[in-house]
């Protein structure tokens, strides 16, 4: 059912359906060690090679990459994860306790997609769309669900990632010798996730259930007659079909940390923002808040919101990284909904844009400048408080404290300053993930 165009609303709307229940046959044995081999009560089954869902891949399975990227998404309200009928238990383990729906698969993948439709459909058939998305493309940029949700309108009934060929394509005979070259230019190879109005696919796959035909879900939309819009796709989305993939997907990852380091051709954009806030002490008691904490203060804190001058310097830092304004033009202190506002509301904000064009925080480094409150029985908190704001690890957040040797208005007690420095990695094509957060309402 189409009914209106899908522009970036925050609301959560779609259904992610992650098809996981492929033997992987073609991929082999995987290069470690079988530790992450779900069980099986078959012997059979336990002489044969893991399948490739769930080889170790940057501190974690194949699976559970495309998972945590549909988790963090505003725009999913839950996942669905098919896989074959031995190994649901073990994936019910790892991911049922993440508001994923773990359902058993068929012979065939369009058997496996139409069953994770019907399923969408019970749980909640009110979501607009369904993204459906192949286990086997691990490396899932952040932001390119939320293009293609911004893409998708009453014209087309789907969406899909596509990238050019690079190479000459020919066409071979029965002897395989070449028979002739085919033109490149128009042809694309198509990516997963394919994002579609669920109603509209659901009934495709109800209408084409005994037709074995189709490779992917364009394919019976196509047969259809139906349109499907492309957005450009990722090289980091490759499909582990081959060993040889599974080195090239590693070598987009860093093996240290087990953070992506790009999400595009070659080397990622390394950015470094700093941040400097001032708030002046006003005459009202305290307590005030700091660095997302209540702290006790003889005078609370003289601002248009809460006055948290530690989360303040945090988002211009972050924002001086993007190159993507300062904290009073995404929230100016004119407008009246930002009285009294929750900084940790901001800070989330400044979160998402970097997520919002494909990046990651690599850390925050906080200065505060005062000389009350005494800031070291608080920095562990504090640091903490970051990390839950930012969903960041705490090894990545430092918080600092220093006195002004009772020189100039920190010196003599009139206010709290704080700096701070952000880094930032971009995938050195980030340009194309647009668009980005708005400020929240």
């Amino acid at each position: 059912m189409m009914t209106s165009a899908a522009h970036d609303t925050g609301t959560a709307d779609c259904i992610a359906i992650i098809v996981a229940a492929g033997s992987g046959s073609r991929a082999g044995s995987p290069p470690d060690d079988n530790a992450n081999r779900p069980e099986s009560d078959h012997n059979q089954e336990k002489q044969c090679p893991p399948e490739k869902q769930f080889w170790p891949l940057a501190g974690k399975s194949v699976l559970a990459h495309s998972v945590d990227v549909f988790l963090s998404h505003s725009r999913i309200k839950t996942i669905i994860i098919v896989t074959s009928a031995h190994n649901l238990d073990h994936v019910k383990s790892q991911f049922g306790a993440n508001d994923c729906h773990v359902i058993q698969g068929g012979a065939t993948r369009q058997q496996s997609v139409y069953a994770g439709l019907k399923t969408a459909a019970d749980i909640d058939p009110t979501a607009r769309f369904v993204a459906i998305h192949d286990a086997a493309r691990p490396l899932l940029p952040p932001c390119l669900l939320g293009t293609m949700l911004a893409t998708i309108n009453d014209a087309v009934a789907g969406v899909a990632p596509a990238l050019p060929i690079a190479d000459t394509l020919s066409s071979v005979d029965a002897q395989q010798n070449i028979d002739r070259i085919i033109d490149r230019t128009p042809m694309r190879a198509l990516q997963t996730p394919q994002l579609f109005w669920r109603e509209v696919i659901t009934n495709l796959h109800q209408q084409y259930a005994d037709d074995p035909t189709f490779t992917d879900d364009c394919g019976l939309a196509l047969a259809a007659g139906h349109t499907i819009a492309t957005v450009e796709g990722s090289h980091q989305l490759r499909k582990l079909t081959h060993p040889q993939d599974y080195a090239m997907l590693k070598a987009y990852c860093s093996n240290a940390n087990g953070t992506l380091l790009t999400t595009g051709y070659g080397m990622p954009d390394i950015r470094i923002g700093n941040g400097f806030d001032v708030h002046k002490f006003a005459d009202t008691p305290g307590p005030i808040m700091l660095a997302g904490l209540s702290v006790d203060s003889a005078r609370g804190m003289l601002a248009h919101s809460d006055g948290d001058v530690a989360l303040h310097a945090i988002c211009d830092a972050i924002f001086g990284a993007l190159a993507d304004g300062d904290i009073g033009h995404h929230f100016p202190p004119t407008d009246p909904q930002w009285h009294a506002a929750d900084s940790s509301l901001f800070l989330k904000f400044a979160t998402e844009r970097v997520r919002a064009r494909g990046g990651q925080i690599m850390n925050l480094d906080l200065t505060i400048i005062c000389e009350t409150p005494k800031i070291g029985p608080l920095r562990d908190k504090m640091r903490a408080r970051i990390a839950e704001i930012t969903n960041l690890p705490l090894g990545r957040i430092a918080v600092k404290a220093t006195t002004s040797e009772k020189l100039g208005f920190t010196g003599r007690g009139e206010g709290i300053a704080a700096q701070a420095t952000a880094s930032v990695i971009l995938p050195d094509h980030e340009d194309q993930f647009l668009p980005v957060p708005t400020a929240p309402e």
